[in-house]
């Protein structure tokens, strides 16, 4: 099944375009979007489309820092319910808990994950869509507008410490320290920021129950998954628990809210498992970083699970019919 996003998840696109001087109704076109859909910010689209319509975008506009752009446009929460009730929630990690919950109502691509380590919170995130599909620009985005929510949230109290991105630094980074304000991290083992736990549990001067109570009466019942979206979840949870080597059927499970009995049953009703799940991520962050020469061949087979690199070179053997060092070196031949 297709994985959507409401298009208001790609506010500021049509924006950007005209200052660019460029075309977004020929561009949609060209990678299969209807328009008018991604014009009204309720229709759904494709989530894949979106990336590539974003790659192309900038491609064609010379402007590499188009996702940035489109963030800049966010000055703070959007209309809608969802919006409403993030916008109202207590902390910031109440927004991110929400947000994880009502994905099916904003981007069923996106997966967020909060990772704590004492004094210091790790929030990560995924787009997870169809393997091949360049996520360069559509990453940016969501990192972006996590940046400006956050701020918008907490103002001077959202102090990042560094974020990180799983691609290569762009040539100039004016833009993107001037947007972000922290240290920058390209070819990261993950995509998100690093910041102070306190951050996360600072008080929203605009928080209120009664409306956030309000807004999750007509959320709720709206606020379902569709059918095969099980397969999905459980992928999203591997992207971001495998490099952390969290990766396991009883952890997944948790991270889903879920028994691993429920997980299991809703699997095989998608016609796949945990295990087959398993392969095809480590399989798709395989190539991803591999293709990231700064990446010791020894650091991948940890990312990937893997205690033992001569496990990983099995396993990588196996599936490519190569080994990592000759993987990489026909790479780098291209």
């Amino acid at each position: 099944m297709e994985t959507m996003l409401r298009s208001v998840a790609m506010s500021g696109y049509f924006d950007v375009m005209r200052r660019l001087g460029l075309n977004p109704v020929e561009l949609a076109q060209q990678v299969g979007i209807d328009a008018a859909a991604l014009a009204n910010p309720d229709d759904r689209v494709p989530a894949a489309a979106c990336c590539r319509l974003m790659e192309l975008s900038a491609e064609k506009g010379a402007c590499p820092t188009l996702a940035l752009q489109m963030a800049e446009t966010r000055q703070k929460f959007g209309t809608g319910m969802v919006n409403v009730l993030l916008a109202h929630k207590r902390t910031l990690r109440e927004v991110l808990l929400a947000a994880a919950e009502y994905r099916h109502l904003l981007n069923e691509a996106l997966a967020v994950y909060v990772e704590d380590a004492g004094q210091t919170v790790t929030i990560r995130e995924e787009l997870v869509v169809e393997p091949g599909t360049p996520t360069r620009q559509a990453i940016e985005l969501a990192l972006g507008v996590l940046a400006r929510h956050s701020s918008a949230l907490l103002g001077n109290y959202w102090k990042p410490r560094a974020v990180h991105f799983t691609h290569a630094r762009p040539a100039d980074l004016t833009f993107h320290r001037r947007f972000f304000g922290c240290p920058l991290e390209f070819s990261s083992d993950f995509n998100g920021f690093v910041c102070a736990a306190a951050d996360l549990d600072y008080p929203n001067p605009a928080a209120d129950p009664e409306l956030v109570r309000y807004a999750e009466s007509l959320a709720a019942p709206l606020n379902m998954t569709g059918a095969h979206s099980a397969a999905l979840e459980v992928r999203k949870a591997i992207y971001l628990l495998l490099p952390l080597e969290q990766a396991t059927t009883e952890l997944v499970a948790r991270h889903l809210g879920q028994s691993v009995r429920t997980m299991q049953r809703q699997l095989k009703s998608d016609n796949t498992s945990f295990s087959e799940l398993v392969e095809e991520v480590r399989r798709e962050l395989a190539v991803r970083y591999m293709s990231n020469p700064r990446y010791p061949i020894g650091r991948v087979a940890t990312l990937l699970g893997y205690t033992q690199q001569g496990s990983f070179t099995n396993w990588f053997f196996s599936r490519f019919s190569m080994t990592p060092r000759d993987w990489r070196s026909s790479q780098s031949s291209k």
